[in-house]
């Protein structure tokens, strides 16, 4: 037979495969400790609390459960999103979504034309690169600091946005979270600058010590976009999360929403909103947090203990799940991937969460579904790897740039 002769859109074309689902398949190999997944740990989902939700829908109402249901979402759960959010909240205003990571692509598709521009962190969530890249924009990575953008840089890249992506908490990659301070002013200069905020937190409730400062949308609701997860607090296999928009774009979200699927899972969202009655997530959560913060503390102690005089650099995130790592000069942390896998641990290196330049030396190191004992292995293995890279290093005569600088 003749091939059909397929013709991919321009869009199409600009798809890229996610490469930490790429390394997600890596990880599958036996005797592999994945360092790698943006994944909760399993251990920390209800599942007894959503058997009983679940035999609870089916009897009282299974038949609405299980049809069509509104695009905008199940009213009580939209309700107690509006509820649970620390500004003045219509119900109106949330769209139930499947997973954020659909908000994303509703926003791409409502406010992206081909060659706008778009400003993002450095380096920021390379899920939302994958959502916005098919409407063709312009993505420009505004420089950024331990607490996420610059302002300045922020303001002299404002001309002609559509708007900013930010990640003001526990961000993916890095772990960073934004200041009171620095939030105040980033949402001052992007209403001064007439740039809208698309504000991501999947992360926002994973705290460790003390919760993190007001989101940036309860500073200036009307010129933001607000999405939130129940992926990292319940279930990610339910696909549900949620965005609040002003009332008006609202409409035209909704009709992207009806685009793509026509409504979110009816029977997850019920099954949602009945676990989440009485107060469940205040009881819950903290035992997801009390677990991250164990895990974090094992492999800042490990990273302390393996990687002493190696020069390798990381941070403390004070919440959420990764960690940032960044290897000493002339090693390339893709590179070292391979090597790294041979010795039992994967990661995710952090080139590909740029949007511009990229730091080839960075890394992200997910803490949550690793145990203890396993997190202390991998560290070890990674040490192990970066020592035999530095010794290749060495041996090849490429000095680090410090060194270099310090001989002149």
């Amino acid at each position: 037979m003749t091939p059909t002769p397929w013709k991919l859109a321009k869009r199409a074309e600009k798809m890229n495969p996610s490469v930490i689902r790429e390394i997600l398949k890596v990880t599958e190999r036996p005797g592999i400790i994945s360092l790698a997944g943006g994944l909760p740990s399993a251990k920390t989902f209800p599942i007894g609390a959503f058997a009983d939700a679940c035999a609870e829908v089916l009897k009282h109402n299974g038949e609405a459960a299980l049809q069509y249901a509104a695009s905008e979402g199940y009213a009580p759960l939209r309700e107690a999103v509006a509820a649970m959010l620390p500004w003045d909240v219509d119900p109106a205003q949330v769209l139930i979504t499947t997973g954020s990571q659909q908000g994303l692509d509703l926003i791409a598709k409502i406010l992206i034309d081909e060659d706008s521009k778009v400003l993002v962190e450095t380096p920021t969530y390379l899920g939302a690169l994958q959502a916005f890249t098919p409407m063709e924009p312009k993505v420009v990575s505004v420089a950024s600091d331990d607490e996420g953008v610059i302002v300045d840089d922020l303001i002299a890249q404002a001309k002609d946005a559509r708007f900013v992506y930010l990640l003001p908490n526990f961000q993916n990659p890095t772990g960073r979270t934004m200041s009171e301070a620095r939030r105040a002013a980033v949402s001052e200069a992007a209403a001064k600058a007439g740039v809208p905020i698309v504000e991501d937190n999947p992360y926002g409730d994973l705290w460790f010590d003390e919760a993190p400062p007001l989101p940036l949308t309860a500073r200036n609701p009307e010129g933001c976009i607000y999405l939130g997860s129940f992926s990292k607090v319940l279930a990610p296999g339910l696909r549900l999360g949620f965005l609040v928009a002003p009332k008006a774009i609202y409409p035209k979200l909704l009709q992207a929403k009806q685009a793509a699927d026509l409504h979110s899972p009816g029977f997850n969202q019920r099954m949602v909103s009945e676990v989440m009655k009485d107060g469940f997530l205040d009881r819950h959560v903290p035992t997801i947090r009390a677990l991250y913060k164990r895990q974090r503390d094992a492999m800042l102690a490990a990273l302390t203990r393996e990687m002493k005089g190696l020069d390798v650099q990381f941070n403390t995130p004070v919440g959420g799940m990764f960690l940032w790592v960044r290897l000493p000069e002339g090693l390339s942390a893709v590179e070292l991937l391979p090597q790294a896998v041979e010795r039992g641990v994967a990661f995710v290196p952090g080139a590909p969460f740029y949007a511009g330049a990229s730091d080839p030396r960075t890394m992200r190191l997910s803490f949550v579904t690793a145990s203890v004992s396993e997190i202390d292995t991998a560290i070890a293995a990674l040490a192990a790897t970066v020592r035999e890279a530095l010794a290749q290093r060495d041996a090849a005569g490429i000095k680090p740039l410090v060194t270099e600088l310090e001989s002149r």
